[in-house]
Order: structure tokens, then sequence, then C-alpha cells
């Protein structure tokens, strides 16, 4: 069977140095008394002195905390820090305390390479002008403070450069070296002159999409969303080339391949509803966390029958495809490629062996995931992957995988075994699909969507599933706070069954679906 590559993972080098922060789904605030937070917070500061190395820790630094979150398993603790007086931007951490206070773990960036002297060689109006001149607006007003900029690897003494346009159209923070002027890192932050255009897709219809009015003409930049462009590659094969699209009306395409634009609308919505599923079930803000928006290029290369995410330039870049297959500008597409973008900045799967495996499973599921959230007519939610831009369109027959019998492909593996790290990683991925379906909608036949699903188990015992939604949570807190870049299928397990413990208590019927669904397709301790 054919298969949806994808070149993100070959860009994730190394082990991940990033313990991240838990999302939305983990913990629920909950009111508490002055007293009580007070003493949380009192013990979580020192339970960091006592685990300083965890966290990189040290002479200088100061906490402030931010947030106090409970629930039945304990509490968990944000904090921001500062070095000498400075806000360390990236320095934020999560204490989990037990509900004795107990120590549990820490999430979040260990600083490293905090610099010595926080007296800056570049001045602030250099700093500023630098970052104004990066920008496609006229800047009117512009504010910069010194702050510690950190990166996995790194600690810099910084110019946040806070500038804004005319009519409050336009806000960014930029990063400028203290040190050598170079511009570390910038983003948008408000960002208001977003336009309501419709795009005429090629495989959800008419949707409603976000773009920037300038002047006359019109961009197809999503300004809501972290500042989200839709390129046209030219059928170019170089990352990251392209032109934005422009035009003088807020219509995007005709619905055909005729019009360059359709693709282009098809993308734009894809990138939008994976922006807005990763942040309203997960609070991720952007790929990266970071309220930074994915570039988005189409028409990449020419007769190209693939799609991916690429980290060197955080950007999608969907090919035209060819023969039986039209453009690969689909929903679970952007899903799933822009989900191996969160994977490198999380756990970080190796893409080779069993951890490769899971890394395409990872991408699958919340590529499916973005189907169930969008709950598009056009494009009915499914557990099929690939299906939509297959010509004919025929789900339960014509598409790239499935989850319910993942060797219905012709190549996946439906079970674990001790070698299935030894395959394709697309094929590998079929363990960790199946788990997945089978925890969210069990074992057995099934019509979901008016679409036909028949799981079998491997051990030959019936699984109760306990619903996709709840599946992706446990799936997700595993990837975020549980896994790391070497994981295979059977401590992907302990991290799954970890993560239903927190969220849902080691007696709970999640915990113990989750349980059942492993060993259900042969991950047993």
């Amino acid at each position: 069977m054919r298969v949806l590559h994808s070149k993100a993972a070959f860009l994730v080098a190394g082990v991940a140095t990033v313990i991240s922060v838990a999302g939305a789904a983990a913990v629920q605030a909950q009111p508490a008394s002055d007293h009580a937070t007070g003493t949380k917070v009192s013990t979580a500061k020192a339970t960091v002195g006592m685990h300083a190395s965890r966290f990189g820790f040290g002479p200088g630094q100061a906490l402030i905390a931010k947030n106090v979150y409970s629930d039945k398993t304990g509490s968990s603790i944000r904090f921001d820090r500062t070095y000498r007086g400075l806000p360390v931007i990236g320095g934020d951490f999560v204490v989990r305390l037990s509900p004795t206070g107990a120590f549990q773990y820490g999430n979040g960036r260990k600083v490293v390479g905090l610099p010595n002297s926080v007296r800056p060689a570049i001045s602030k109006a250099a700093a500023s002008h630098s970052a104004a001149a990066a920008l496609n607006y006229k800047v009117t007003q512009s504010t910069a403070k010194l702050v510690i900029f950190t990166t996995a690897r790194s600690s810099s003494l910084a110019w946040q450069v806070t500038t804004g346009g005319q009519s409050g159209l336009h806000a960014d923070i930029s990063y400028i070296s203290a040190r050598t002027g170079a511009k570390l890192a910038s983003w948008t932050t408000v960002e208001t002159s977003s336009d309501n255009g419709t795009g005429k897709t090629l495989w959800v219809g008419k949707v409603k999409l976000k773009d920037d009015k300038q002047g006359k003409k019109y961009n197809l930049t999503d300004l809501t969303r972290g500042k989200q462009d839709i390129l046209d590659a030219n059928n170019s094969g170089s990352q990251g080339v392209g032109t934005l699209f422009t035009d003088k009306n807020n219509v995007w395409g005709d619905g055909t391949t005729s019009s360059r634009e359709s693709a282009a609308a098809d993308a734009a919505y894809g990138l939008a509803a994976t922006w807005d599923f990763y942040l309203d079930t997960f609070n991720r803000k952007g790929i990266a966390d970071d309220g930074k928006a994915a570039r988005g290029f189409v028409h990449f290369s020419s007769g190209y029958r693939n799609a991916f995410w690429s980290d060197g330039c955080f950007c999608m870049e969907f090919g035209d495809g060819s023969g039986d297959w039209g453009p690969l500008v689909t929903l679970d597409v952007a899903g799933h490629e822009m989900s191996h973008g969160v994977t490198s900045r999380t756990a970080g799967l190796i893409y080779s062996g069993e951890s490769g495996g899971l890394n395409e499973s990872t991408s699958d599921v919340m590529g499916t995931q973005v189907e169930f959230f969008a709950n598009n007519s056009k494009d009915v939610p499914d557990y099929f992957i690939g299906e939509q831009f297959q010509i004919p369109y025929d789900p339960e027959n014509n598409y790239l995988r499935r989850m319910d019998k993942p060797s219905l492909d012709g190549g996946s593996k439906d079970c674990w075994y001790d070698g299935v790290g030894n395959t394709d990683v697309h094929y590998s991925s079929g363990v960790g699909n199946h788990l997945f379906y089978l925890l969210s909608e069990g074992s057995g036949t099934k019509t979901i969507n008016g679409l036909h699903y028949d799981s079998p188990t491997c051990n030959g015992k019936t699984v109760k599933g306990i619903g996709h939604d709840k599946a992706a949570a446990i799936w997700y807190k595993a990837l975020t706070e549980e896994w790391v870049s070497t994981t295979n299928y059977h401590t992907a397990r302990v991290g799954l069954l970890n993560a239903a413990k927190h969220l849902y208590g080691k007696d709970s019927a999640e915990y113990k679906a989750t349980n059942k669904a492993a060993a259900a397709v042969d991950i047993t301790p």
C-alpha cells in the first residue's frame, strides 16, 4: 500500500532537552484558600532548591509563583523565574507535588549557560532599530527591556523589543542579542487587521478563512493564529521558498485545480483547524507552544505525491499529487504533518525503530483528532488516514492507512512482536494506531459517521472504548510528560498508564481500558 511519508522526524536531532509543561487537560484549577496556596508555593520553592540541578536553578535566580492548580492526585505550581532581576524568557516550569507535599516531578526547560554579565554591548536604540527593520509594516511605537532569552541549549542576554504599528493593527515581540545585535527570535502578539474571507477548497467545500487586508489587496495571512501565511511554492523543490498568496478580493480559489488558490484555501483551513485543535484541547499555543504560526506552502515540487513538515523552515509543504492522487492538502494530512512538529518539541521521538513507529502513530492519532475536532461534513471524521485525496474517493477501501485493522493496507502491523521496529516506521506505526482505535472505540464491529469498522484484538479479548477525546488526552499527556526520544512500545505503555492515572485515577475505567488496549495489541509488561 502507498505510504505517506514525512520529513519531519529526520530533522529531529538528538535527545529532547525540554521537559514539557503539562497540557490543560492534565489538571484543572480548583479554589483554594490563600493560606493553602501560600503553603504549596513555599513547599514548591523549597523543592526546587533541593532539586536545583533538575531545573538549572542556581545563584542569582529567583522564583515568581504564577499559578497553582490542584486535583485529586496533587498540585501543580507554575513558576516564572528571574536572573539578577531580569525575566528569564523560556525559564518557566511546573513543580508537581503529591497531596502531602512530596515532590513528584518537574516539567520545564532546564536553564543552562546563564551569562556572567548582564551589561549590554548593544544599545536599546540599536536593538529597537534592528527589530523594526525586520518587520513588514511601519513601526509607530516601540519599547525595549533587558531579559534573559533561553533556548534548550543556551541562555543569552537580550533586548525584548515590543513594537506596534499604526492604529494598533500590528504588535510583535522580538528578541535581539544584547551582545551581537543578531535577532534571536520574534513573533506576533496582537494583529487585528484580519478580515473574514472565503475559501473555495478542493476537499471541504466552501469555508470561512481569515485573511489580511492591506490597502486594496488581501494577503492569505491569518493574524488571529500567530500570523499564519500560506504561500505558493511555485513548483519549486526548495523548502520554505515561495510567494505569499495575494488577491484583489478575499475569495480564495474556485474549488478546482485550475485555480492555484484552491489548494491554498485547503491548506489555510487545515493549518487553522490544527492550531485551534491544539489550543482548545490542550491549551497549546501553536506547534512550538510559543504563539508562533507555521507557514504553509502549496504546489511544492512537480507531481509530488507527498507532504511533509520541516523543522528547518518551521513550515508545511504540500505536493500536488499525480495520477490517482489529488493535491495532498487534506485536513488529516495537515494535522498529521504539523503534529510531527509537536513531537519534535516534546518527546523528540527518534525516527527509527519502535520510537519511529510511535512517532508516526502519534501524527496519525492527532491528525485523526483534528478531523473529529473540525467535524466538517465534507470530510467526515474517521479513523482512515489519507483517504480524502484518493481518486476515486472510497474511504472504506481506498486509503493510506487505517486504525481499526492496520494490516488491511498491505503492510502495517496490527500487533507488537519482537522485531516490529525493524519494519518501516509507517508500518510499525500500526501497533500504536491499533491501540488508539481500541482505546477509543473498542473491539469488534462498529459504524461511525456512516463508515464501517471491524477491529480484532491480538489476544482474543474484548476491549471497551472510552471515546477518542479521552484517548487523545491520555496520548498527549504521555507524549508531553512521559515519553523521551528512545521510547519504545513497552515504555510507551508505561507512559500511557501514568498519564491515565494522573488524569483519571489508577482505579478508573480509563486506566483499566488503557491497560487492556495495550495488552490487546500484545504490549504487555
